[in-house]
Order: C-alpha cells, then structure tokens, then sequence
C-alpha cells in the first residue's frame, strides 16, 4: 500500500485565453492528483487528507473511488474546499491564485496509525506549507520514517503560499533526515536554494529533478547523474505532470521492490534508466490532455 497524505482541492482552469476564460472546475491538489495517477497505474493507494462535506469535497472523493484509491483515512469537515485559480501560459505551464482561508484540509490532525499495509508515503504541495495541518504532515512524516517506512517528498512550491521564505527553506532542511526520494522541479531548486549534493548529503537516498519538457534527471547518494530525455508531445498544459511523475516513480519502485532507502541505493543505471523513461512518458500523456488526467496503466505498457 502507498499512502498519499496532503490537500485535495478544486481547480478553477479557464478554458480559453484570459482571465476569466470560462472558469472549469476541476478535481486537484498536488497530493491528490498523485494518488489519482497512482491508483490508475494500478498500484495499491490510500489517501490520508482532510476534506470538506461540501459539493466540492463529495466530488473529490468520486474521484478517487474512481481511481480504486481507499479513501477510509479521510478525515471531513464543515468547512469549505480549498480553491485554485490556475493561469495557463501560451506555453501550457499553469501559476495559480489560491483561496485557503478556513478551508478544511487546513485542519487535517495527524493520525495515530498509517493503514495496515502501508510501504510507502508521499508527501507535499500546501499541505507542508498552510498551518495547523503542516505541522500535522510533518508529524506524520517524522512518524513514518522513524517506523522505516519509504517516504518520498515533492515540495512543489506556492511561493505566493509562503510568508517567509527563509523559514520554509530551513524547515525544508529539517524535513531531509526523513526523507527516502526527494522529487522536484527545477524551478522548485532554484527557488530552495540548494544543490541535489547538499540534499543528499543530509538525508534522501535520491533526489530527481525534473526539468519540464527535457525530462528529468537522478542525482544518487552513490553519485550516480543520470539525465533522461522527456517525451515529444503536443502540450495541452502542464497541470498534473509532475504529481504523475511522483506516482510514476512510486509505481515503478514498488514493482522493482525498491521501497526502501537501502534498495534505492541498489539500483542500478538500467533499472534508473526504465524508471525515468516510464515517469516522462507518463507526465507526457498528461501534458497532452486538459487538466490533471494522469494516464492509466493500460496508455503505458509495462516499467
């Protein structure tokens, strides 16, 4: 089982160009989208959040029932669901607005125990970042590691979300020690502030960064640097791409029986190499539809 902990919200994304180009809600959130793309490859997901008993909040939980994701970790609220306001460049990438006041994954509480089963858990987006519930992921992902479980991390950074960012960038300094795979953009580095040596040297077995549509590259305690090319698609826009990277690598890890810090450092340079190229055709298909439609296991064929 890999358990996905961290916010589900609604995304308002135009549908033509300007502003208010036909607003078009849709299911999202980081955390969310990965456990979608996860139970559509196939693997065993559960998903560990906060939801509202709103219209909205109904809908997100179809959505993953939809994907074969177990939603009995869910905790639900009165209040009301997170909302995005997603931009699309003339180049498909996406910035988005938040609306996060008195939402209800803000209030998330940290459970007593992960769902039986459990091998792995992902973390990050708002949910490290908005208050009470950050420190309540963090606590679980300190939890998580201090049980040897796998633990993998993608701060996907708001900066419009982050008040201070020195302290963010310290607290994310703190969070390595318990963290097996740390994933990210390169954006997200350049903003952090740090090289994949430094991060390594303080906790991860790897770090992969992606690098839009040039693909993404493996930075290993071993030293290993491997870059793979991306997939040549028509872009539609970049939503989900890499929330189906996240899912992409934890699928193909878990079917290499590689969820743990020890068998991470085993892999080998054609077991990275598959892993990476199955991750990039699978944020490719994404990037080919509208919004966050992570591909199913079916549209990839085998790791």
């Amino acid at each position: 089982m890999i358990v996905v902990a961290g916010e589900a919200l609604i995304d308002l994304v135009p549908q033509g160009r300007g502003a208010l180009a036909g607003l078009k809600p849709a299911l999202g959130g980081g955390p969310y989208n990965t456990a979608v793309a996860l139970g559509r490859l196939g693997s065993p997901t559960a998903f560990c959040s906060r939801t509202s008993r709103d219209a909205f909040g109904e809908a997100l939980l179809d959505g993953l029932r939809e994907a074969g994701v177990d939603v009995s970790a869910v905790q639900r609220g009165a209040e009301p669901t997170t909302l995005a306001v997603a931009t699309i460049d003339i180049d498909g990438s996406a910035a988005y607005s938040f609306y996060v006041d008195g939402t209800a994954d803000r209030l998330f509480a940290a459970p007593a125990e992960l769902p039986a089963g459990t091998r792995a858990v992902s973390f990050g987006t708002c949910s490290l970042v908005l208050e009470p519930g950050a420190t309540a992921y963090e606590e679980l992902l300190r939890a998580a590691a201090a049980q040897g479980v796998f633990t993998a991390l993608d701060p996907n950074i708001r900066a419009g979300l982050i008040p201070d960012a020195d302290a963010y960038r310290a607290r994310f300094k703190s969070w390595l020690p318990s963290v097996s795979l740390l994933k990210l953009s390169e954006e997200d580095a350049l903003w952090l502030g740090g090289t994949p040596s430094e991060w390594l040297a303080a906790g991860p077995s790897a770090v992969v960064v992606t690098h839009g549509g040039d693909g993404l590259t493996v930075f290993t305690r071993g030293g290993a640097v491997l870059p793979v090319p991306g997939e040549q698609v028509d872009v539609v826009d970049t939503i989900g791409a890499g929330d189906t990277v996240n899912a992409a690598l934890l699928h193909g890890l878990a079917r290499l029986d590689a969820l743990s810090p020890q068998a991470l450092d085993a892999l080998g340079t054609e077991d990275w190499t598959r892993l990476l190229r199955f991750a990039a055709r699978a944020a490719a298909i994404t990037c080919s539809r509208a919004g966050a439609q992570p591909p199913y296991a079916s549209e990839l064929g085998e790791l």
